[in-house]
């Protein structure tokens, strides 16, 4: 693992013990066992980090996604998958996405969002222009923007259960099925 890598599951261990405005810099290079001046080389804040956590959980992302979706279902049985994906990283990553969030809304680190997120916008891009070829998907969606409408939708839904509902496993289910539902006849032909 690389220095910075090191630093950024550092932060990440920090920030979920102490809470991101109270975990500090000292904090984080004590876990990384690096000096502090170390952790300059490579940001120049905490909140510096924001972006490197959040690319950390989109490999994750598409790792789980690329794990789950069988590239010879349909697709129909693909989109089901890609949503259980999804899900499945909020349900296992649900604190590590909290800490993303509040630590981006607490930074100009915003902005850079779009860009972090670029790779899941592109697989589903490239989904979304294979499932139009096969027929699935209507020749009038826009792969590109849509893409995003779609990862907008699904991890809305899974953070409604994982971030916010005390009941989140009766609900999930129910919740990706209706998901799935608005997608399936949103992309249809």
């Amino acid at each position: 693992m690389s220095k910075k890598d090191g630093i950024v599951q550092a932060a990440i261990e920090a920030f979920k013990e102490n809470g991101v405005h109270k975990a500090t810099i000292s904090d984080i290079v004590r876990r990384a066992g690096i000096a502090q001046g170390t952790f300059y080389l490579y940001f120049p804040s905490k909140w510096s980090l924001m972006p490197a956590i959040a690319e950390v959980m989109v490999h994750k992302t598409l790792d789980v996604v690329n794990q789950t979706v069988d590239e010879q279902a349909t697709a129909e049985v693909q989109l089901q998958q890609i949503i259980k994906a999804i899900f499945e990283v909020a349900r296992n990553y649900h604190d590590i996405q909290a800490l993303i969030y509040a630590g981006l809304a607490a930074t100009e680190h915003l902005k850079e969002w779009e860009t972090v997120y670029a790779p899941i916008y592109e697989w589903l891009q490239s989904w979304l222009m294979n499932a139009q070829a096969a027929g699935f998907v209507r020749s009038t969606v826009q792969p590109e923007a849509v893409s995003k409408l779609m990862i907008g939708v699904i991890e809305s839904a899974a953070e409604q259960i994982y971030l916010y509902d005390s009941d989140a496993q009766q609900h999930a289910k129910a919740q990706q099925q209706q998901v799935f539902e608005l997608l399936y006849h949103a992309l249809k032909k």
